[in-house]
């Protein structure tokens, strides 16, 4: 799916959802509203979805800055490169230009509350990802001390592996490793107690890290509704599936509609319009004042 690239700036890579330019030392990082389930890029995109994960990023990168340091320098397209200026439409509310880092082969995942794959994990195994956890804890149950549950990082297409803390270990050396683990369980407690305020549970998130001059830096994205799982706090009860403001909405189609090891169906109208309603919610509800984003 080769949509909106921008053919007069230099492809340094394309992701799932973001569009990555070279622009000699720094990067361009340009979010579209392609959004991926069960790491494929759906055919449909959601309006203005780039634009929300962007303006979220921008106010957690900015909040969390004190405890990591990150990569963005800033969004304002007439600080970019003279090669930018002409691509402002294009580019407005959904780039910003980036330190360029070396990211890290793993994806750093805190989780507070028992979800999704580490659900699964724990009915067969009772932990995850090699940590033990208590007996006797239900669907989306709040764990008592989140847990910092690493995994692979696969190419488009390919899917995701949950790791041990070892084998992370194994991968990037023990001190980056510890520091990684370390700045993503900050992170997620300070974020889960601002969220809660505003209504929002932070269930899990997914973070990436990078390093630059050996120094590790957050990079990609941070505390958005495609790394994060975000519930309504008025909603919660542990044992069930709570409602979300985030793509497990999408998801929850999905598997509904159709078997996720074949290409994923257009989605219809409807599942569009509401998806966006949750992501706009989520940025709502989370941001405040309201972060600026598409004209608001």
């Amino acid at each position: 799916m080769h949509d909106n690239l921008i053919s007069g700036l230099p492809l340094f890579k394309r992701g799932k959802v973001r569009d990555i330019y070279d622009l000699g030392d720094h990067l361009l990082m340009v979010a579209s509203d392609r959004i991926s389930c069960f790491d494929v890029v759906l055919p449909t995109k959601i309006p203005d979805k780039g634009k929300i994960l962007t303006a979220l990023s921008v106010y957690w990168f900015r909040t969390m800055e004190d405890l990591a340091p990150h990569h963005m320098l800033t969004t304002d397209v007439a600080q970019f490169p003279f090669v930018c200026h002409r691509y402002k439409d294009k580019l407005e509310g959904r780039s910003m230009l980036v330190k360029r880092a070396t990211p890290a082969p793993v994806e750093c995942i805190v989780r507070g509350y028992l979800f999704g794959s580490a659900w699964k994990e724990y009915q067969e195994s009772g932990g995850v990802c090699g940590i033990p956890l208590p007996k006797g804890l239900v669907e989306a149950s709040r764990l008592e001390e989140p847990i910092f549950t690493p995994s692979t990082k696969a190419p488009v297409g390919e899917h995701d592996e949950n790791i041990t803390f070892q084998q992370m270990v194994d991968r990037v050396g023990k001190a980056k490793a510890e520091t990684m683990r370390d700045l993503s369980i900050a992170i997620y407690l300070r974020a889960r107690e601002m969220a809660e305020e505003q209504g929002i549970i932070i269930a899990d998130t997914k973070m990436e890290f990078g390093l630059v001059n050996g120094e590790v830096i957050l990079i990609d994205e941070l505390l958005t509704p495609d790394s994060s799982r975000f519930w309504p706090v008025e909603g919660y009860r542990p044992g069930t599936a709570p409602e979300s403001f985030d793509k497990q909405y999408v998801r929850d189609y999905l598997l509904l509609k159709c078997d996720i090891s074949t290409p994923p169906p257009s989605l219809p109208p409807e599942i569009v319009q509401k998806t966006q309603e949750k992501y706009s919610e989520a940025l709502r509800r989370l941001t405040t004042p309201p972060a600026r984003c598409f004209g608001r």
